[in-house]
């Protein structure tokens, strides 16, 4: 698709961002291989929310901000980012939208992006949900699919959606219909600005690590790995420097939850 078009000197900053060397073919090892790295070098945070920053949908301003400013983002952040990537590498891709399930069932639709990937097989690549997959999913099978994150089942509703379960709990309702980036931008904007928005009421910072995964909610840091869980609520003066340390992120001003709880 037009909207997702970098050229070959970002799709290269953004391999080195997540320690990928640039692939000979575009099949389904590689694409296993991509989606992992970026899980483990690219966290899932949505600090540009409480820290003003424009969010913007395009290819450019999302690849830059992982490639070049070396931060993460939430869903339509990062799907939209891989997105570029995987199509400069000449894999064909499809944006699809999304209604996370809820206590009250799925929400709205454009709350969430994901992709569909041909390998020619269709994959399920969604680096963008926070905990979920460590690997693609395959959109074409319905029986369990195990996975170090879970085990997983695609199923499809009577009006040809597909529910995507995490051991045995929807997680959201997926559109089989091809979107562009800017049909996700009333979605973006209502979650970082709506005051109904979790993503406004609450800071977080993630990041899958080789044994387990480290996060940054607010002021408690939680790594969990082989030795367990250990939870620690950090002084306030220290906070930046956990991001630098954990995530790779460098800012010159702590974020502020302005509404709700998280800070």
């Amino acid at each position: 698709m037009n909207d997702l078009r970098i050229d070959s000197s970002r799709a290269g900053q953004y391999l080195a961002r997540i320690g990928a060397q640039r692939p000979v073919t575009a099949d389904a090892d590689v694409l296993r291989d991509l989606h992992r790295r970026h899980l483990l070098s690219v966290p899932f945070e949505n600090l540009s929310v409480h820290l003003g920053e424009d969010i913007v949908l395009e290819a450019e301003a999302l690849t830059g901000k992982v490639a070049t400013d070396r931060r993460g983002g939430f869903c339509y952040e990062l799907n939209g980012a891989f997105a570029a990537l995987l199509a400069a590498l000449g894999f064909p891709v499809t944006l699809l939208a999304a209604r996370v399930f809820g206590e009250d069932g799925p929400g709205p639709l454009f709350d969430h992006l994901a992709l569909r990937v041909e390998t020619p097989q269709p994959w399920l690549v969604d680096v963008g949900f926070g905990r979920h997959s460590e690997y693609p999913l395959r959109l074409d099978r319905r029986g369990e699919q195990a996975d170090p994150g879970g085990v997983f089942r695609v199923s499809e509703t009577p009006q040809g959606d597909l529910d995507v379960h995490r051991d045995g709990v929807p997680q959201y309702r997926l559109e089989q219909r091809p979107r562009a980036l800017a049909d996700f931008e009333m979605g973006c904007w209502w979650n970082s600005t709506s005051p109904k928005s979790h993503f406004t009421r609450s800071l977080v910072c993630s990041l899958l690590t080789e044994t387990g995964r480290i996060t940054l909610s607010g002021r408690t840091l939680t790594v969990t790995g082989a030795g367990g869980r250990h939870e620690e609520e950090l002084p306030e003066e220290a906070v930046p420097a956990a991001y630098r340390e954990h995530f790779g992120i460098v800012l010159d001003r702590a974020p502020v939850v302005e509404c709700g709880t998280g800070s």
